[in-house]
């Protein structure tokens, strides 16, 4: 039975990273993403049903349109994939570990895909145009913020605190750095991705997901400069690493900072 859920929610997060690639590239193209039929970038020619079954259609169509032989973005079926593997990753740590299933259970599911859907979208996005979509920024630190009310209106002050404290002090964090370098070292768009980390993680996640995020992206910048892809003053998009971050805290930030604090201890 446990095989059978977790084929479905794979094919669940297919279909769902799917519909965040046509999220994306209308957001790119200043369309409205709700209505209107899909169809090619480069010939417009609408799509059918066989042309939009998740990572199958790419490798069926040998990752070109069928109607212009034009070739069809990797991100189309990396997005798919990933979805996928976060939407079971999610599902295992959030629900499998409570060995239980009640309503509370199955909101806080539906949060953290909703969350990391909304997270997807600012990486692709912001690695491809070096901009933190402002619309989606807001509604996901809404959504937010409204999952964590529900712990304060429960009485749960601790949980409560711990995601509002988090995204105080990180908040004043990035606005200082972003004031202090005028926008150089990081921009606003990651400051308000910083705020929603906080609400999303809460106290110590957040800090480990900081302290990954810029160690990764020093380690990346440094390999980009070596192979001679990028200088010392190009700009590089934070909003990836932050992210890469975020679903590392997420997924094993218990064990890494419990690891980290017993051999604290032993030093």
């Amino acid at each position: 039975m446990l095989h059978f859920l977790n084929i479905f929610i794979f094919l669940l997060g297919l279909c769902a990273g799917s519909f965040l690639n046509c999220v994306i590239y209308r957001l790119e193209t200043g369309k409205d993403f709700c209505g209107g039929r899909s169809y090619c970038p480069q010939c417009k020619k609408q799509l059918g049903f066989f042309d939009l079954i998740p990572v199958l259609s790419f490798l069926f169509l040998k990752g070109k349109c069928r109607y212009c032989s034009q070739k069809i973005s990797l991100q189309y079926p990396l997005v798919e994939i990933s979805t996928a593997l976060i939407f079971l990753l999610i599902f295992n740590f959030q629900f499998l570990i409570s060995k239980q299933f009640s309503i509370f259970i199955f909101l806080n599911l539906i949060y953290y895909w909703l969350i990391s859907c909304f997270l997807i979208i600012i990486f692709v996005y912001d690695l491809k145009h070096y901009l933190i979509p402002t619309k989606i920024i807001y509604l996901a630190t809404i959504i937010s913020l409204i999952f964590n009310f529900q712990f304060l209106i429960s009485k749960q002050f601790s949980i409560f605190n711990s995601a509002i404290v988090s995204a105080a002090n990180v908040g004043l964090f990035f606005w200082l750095i972003v004031l202090f370098s005028k926008e150089q070292w990081l921009g606003l768009g990651d400051a308000k991705l910083g705020l929603l980390m906080s609400l999303f993680l809460g106290f110590p996640k957040i800090i480990l997901a900081l302290f990954s995020a810029f160690l990764i992206g020093a380690i990346i910048g440094l390999i980009l400069i070596l192979l001679g892809k990028k200088q010392l003053k190009s700009q590089v998009p934070f909003g990836p690493f932050l992210i890469v971050g975020t679903f590392l805290a997420l997924f094993w930030g218990k064990e890494i900072i419990e690891w980290y604090l017993n051999h604290l201890v032993i030093f």
